[in-house]
Parts: C-alpha cells; structure tokens; sequence
C-alpha cells in the first residue's frame, strides 16, 4: 500500500533541532501529549497527522461568530503547505519558528509547512513578544499584530514574515516601511486552512491583496468575495467580506459585511473609519454599532488603555478632514484590557460585553 500524501516526511524536517521521521515523530508526539504546557497541543495533532485519517478536526477561531469544529482533509492541507512554499519560494533547511498556538489552523500550519517542505522549525510557547526567548534568525515566521508590533526591534533577525488573524493597521504598516523584513498581510481562515491571498506591506507595493497559485475569485450580489481554491476546498468558499475585485486573481478588503453599521438610514463599515482613526488613537480600538431608539443604531469607539477625556477624543476626531459628520462616534468607551480568542484575535463580542 502507498503511503498517504501526509506520511512523507521531508528529509530536511528538523524540530527544535531534532530530525524525526516518521517513527520518531510518533514516540516524540507522545511524549509532547504528557506535558502539562503549551507543548500538549502540539503533540496531540502531530499523533493526528500521522494518525491514517484522512481528515483533521479544526476549530475555527471564533472572531467573527461562534466558534466551531470543522474537518479539513490532509491532502488539502499538504497542498496549502505546498503553494505557501511556491510563493515564499521557501526551501528545504530554512529555519522557521512556531509562535502561534497549535489550537487554530494558523499554528497546525506551520508543523505541516515545516514537515512537507522541509523547514528546521523551532517552536516556542506563545507569547506577545514570541522572539525575546532565542537570538536566533529565522527565514519564515508567521505572527498576529500584536506579537509583530512587541517584536519590531527584533525583526531583523527574520526575512520573511506573514501576519494573519486580524488587518495590519496603518500604525504598525508604517512601524515596518523601514525595517528589512519582507512583512506580508495575509487573508484566509480555517477553512481556506490559513492563507489564500497575501500582500507585501512594507514596500511601495499596490494595496491589494494577491491570491496564491491555483486560486481564482470573484463576488456575489452583496459584493462579497467568494473564493474558488480547489487544491484546499471542494466547494466555492463565500464570505461575509466586502471586497473590490482587481482581478481574478487580485482584491482590496473593504471590511466585514456582518458589521455594516445602519445609522439613521446611513450605511457605516466600521473597518474603513478605523483605518481613518488609526493614526489618532494610538491604543488598539474597534468601531461597532449599538441599538439605538432614534437611528436603530449607534456608532460607538471602545479603545484599549487608560480612560481619558473622551469629548476631547470625540472634538479631535471630529476635526480629521477625512472623517464625515456620520463617522463620528456618538460615545467612548475605556477597556483596560481587550478580551483575546485562543489565537490571539481581538474579540470583540467579549470586550463588548465587559463595557455594555
């Protein structure tokens, strides 16, 4: 019998040091699943990858509804690893790291990457400032926001970084113009199994965002992006993801369909007046709408941080020439630390329910 797709082990694979084939995976698996940490995780998907199904429980994040178990098929898992390798050009021996817990697809991703490609990659535990724990320089590392912005002076010691689980704000895409790093913004979620579009955010590049090979999309009547990636999904993918379509293979990402804001009858998308705030508040905030007896909704900003005067904050917002008189909030709202999903992602649910 031939072995399956995902059986191959990559002769170059090596974890934290340590090459493992297939026999030494499973004895090394076992014993990650013993452990009381971070590394348990780890271990229990790496006895499933190996394991003869043919298909992977994930859940997915839970950052934009209700979080629930999917099941992904190896093959087409092997196959994301794959293009992610023919776009990075990555090669086998390159050094990555593994910051991202291995609860969502992001960090499963990584262990296949490293296992199909051949990547030498370092796991540590996940942390907001994932490379303070070795002075190592990694090829290919993948992070969320947050862990790039406590990591931007030390991301020389990486070439090729991915960013994924929330946009890249205007903030942090400036913090990178200067830096060496090739830093990427990616698009995708469980059940594209991570990326299906990346776009490189610090050089003078266009803005929008370019799918990886054998993906094509297009957008329904809502003008939402449907995704048509065979290699990793059988079925047409359609999102709540207002986008404006480039091309076939290209799109900018306006904001989310299911938090479009009505207020009074105007049509509010809060991810576009965010990037308008972005260089005014400096702490992390969100825009959402809440019920309003007069205009059904409300627009309303909670940032992250210490309160402060927040009719001062609503006058200087007000004063931002690209900001209409409807894209000003009606109340502030002082959170002093925002609620986080497994994988790191704001949520926004949670951190509502803490103010509301």
């Amino acid at each position: 019998m031939v072995n399956p797709a995902w059986h191959n082990i990559h002769s170059e694979f090596r974890l934290n040091g340590d090459f493992l084939g297939l026999q030494q995976l499973e004895e090394f698996a076992k014993k990650l699943e013993q452990e009381k940490s971070f590394k348990k995780v780890i271990g229990t998907f790496l006895l499933d990858w190996i394991s003869n199904s043919d298909t992977v429980k994930v859940q997915t994040s839970g950052s934009t509804g209700d979080p629930k178990t999917i099941e992904l098929k190896k093959e087409h898992m092997v196959n994301s690893a794959l293009a992610t390798g023919v776009f990075f050009d990555l090669k086998p021996g390159q050094k990555a790291l593994l910051c991202l817990p291995c609860t969502g697809i992001a960090g499963k991703m990584m262990l296949v990457r490293a296992m199909v490609l051949g990547l030498q990659l370092d796991f540590e535990e996940p942390s907001s400032a994932p490379l303070t724990n070795n002075d190592t320089s990694y090829d290919f590392v993948a992070m969320v926001p947050l862990q790039v912005q406590n990591s931007l002076h030390q991301l020389s010691r990486v070439k090729k970084l991915i960013i994924g689980g929330a946009p890249v704000d205007f903030k942090l895409r400036n913090h990178l113009s200067g830096l060496s790093v090739r830093a990427y913004e990616t698009y995708g979620m469980t059940e594209t199994i991570t990326h299906i579009a990346v776009k490189q955010i610090n050089t003078n590049a266009s803005n929008h965002f370019k799918t990886l090979p054998n993906v094509s999309i297009s957008q329904d009547k809502r003008g939402c992006l449907v995704i048509d990636a065979p290699k990793v999904s059988e079925t047409k993918i359609i999102t709540n993801d207002l986008v404006e379509l480039v091309s076939k293979t290209a799109f900018i990402w306006v904001g989310r369909y299911d938090s479009i804001i009505n207020s009074g009858g105007i049509k509010l998308i809060p991810e576009k007046i965010e990037e308008k705030l972005a260089s005014l508040i400096t702490s992390r905030f969100f825009l959402i709408g809440l019920p309003d007896e007069v205009l059904g909704q409300r627009l309303v900003v909670i940032v992250e941080g210490e309160p402060m005067d927040k009719k001062d904050l609503i006058t200087a917002i007000a004063s931002i020439k690209a900001i209409s008189k409807y894209e000003v909030p009606k109340q502030v709202y002082f959170v002093k630390a925002f609620q986080e999903t497994a994988t790191k992602k704001v949520d926004r649910k949670k951190t509502l329910e803490q103010v509301i």
